[in-house]
């Protein structure tokens, strides 16, 4: 029996480019969210089975908010080895234990405890969140505003996710792993500014907020206050220092050292993103 694998997320940042490496070694894939061919919410349990049918191995990416991860996944989870699902791949991130994440720890609780084969992927910061939404606004304005202050993060390419991503869905050896995910180089955000107007030819300035001026801007700009107080948690442990350290993950799941992120601030240049072209 041919394999089907699902990818919840689909057309999202590292979605899409399991998509692309399970699509071009040949592999049967549903893409699947809320707005593409395969319909997928995780608020409407109607649309769970039609995504489910059939599948064999399934990526998923929970839900951003808290209040909702912690009720849907496990249920999505329990459905989804009901189903047929023999493996299961899910997107967590790194240092959500010393961050008491329930969110995430409830989703990585469920896969461990599905029966199913599990791999969970602990990634950084992505470095797309510069190139595609989130920083991206601010970057074309040319200033990156967010209360980091001098902290350091390893940003990982999403690339990198991806591969690690496809690898644990069709390959053997990855069952029982949990990769936490980084690039080789630890930066702070007005160095990773510095680099991408270097690369856009033009001035990034770094502006550190002020934590709460950071969460009254984000809710202005429409992110649920829960959501933006979850960033800022994440901006401060990165204020800390908590967040500086390298991990091996992709080395580990791959073999290879991960990539660097002058290798990403090159490639995006190239596409014209910050300067408004692409």
């Amino acid at each position: 029996m041919s394999e089907t694998f699902l990818v919840l997320g689909g057309t999202g940042k590292t979605g899409r480019r399991v998509v692309a490496r399970l699509q071009e070694a040949g592999h049967e894939v549903r893409a699947a969210a809320r707005g593409g061919a395969t319909r997928f919410d995780w608020q409407d349990e109607s649309t769970w089975t039609a995504a489910l049918t059939g599948a064999r191995a399934v990526y998923v990416i929970p839900p951003t908010l808290p209040s909702q991860a912690r009720q849907v996944v496990p249920q999505f989870v329990k459905r989804a080895v009901s189903a047929g699902v023999r493996r299961l791949v899910l997107l967590s991130a790194r240092g959500i234990d010393a961050a008491g994440d329930e969110k995430l720890l409830t989703s990585e609780r469920a896969v461990q405890e599905s029966g199913a084969e599990w791999t969970i992927v602990r990634p950084t910061w992505f470095a797309q969140n510069f190139s595609e939404a989130f920083f991206l606004p601010q970057i074309l304005e040319g200033v990156l505003a967010v209360p980091a202050g001098d902290g350091k993060e390893p940003f990982v390419d999403a690339e990198d996710i991806a591969d690690v991503v496809a690898a644990a869905l069709t390959g053997s050896g990855h069952n029982g792993k949990i990769y936490e995910l980084s690039g080789p180089e630890a930066l702070s955000f007005a160095e990773a500014a510095a680099r991408i107007g270097a690369a856009a030819g033009r001035e990034i300035r770094f502006i550190d907020l002020e934590g709460e001026a950071f969460v009254q801007g984000s809710v202005a700009a429409g992110v649920p206050e829960e959501h933006a107080g979850i960033l800022l948690g994440l901006f401060t442990a990165i204020r800390n220092g908590w967040d500086a350290h390298l991990s091996t993950g992709v080395q580990d799941a791959l073999g290879r050292e991960p990539r660097d992120f002058d290798t990403y601030v090159r490639g995006s240049a190239e596409t014209g993103v910050w300067a408004g072209t692409s």
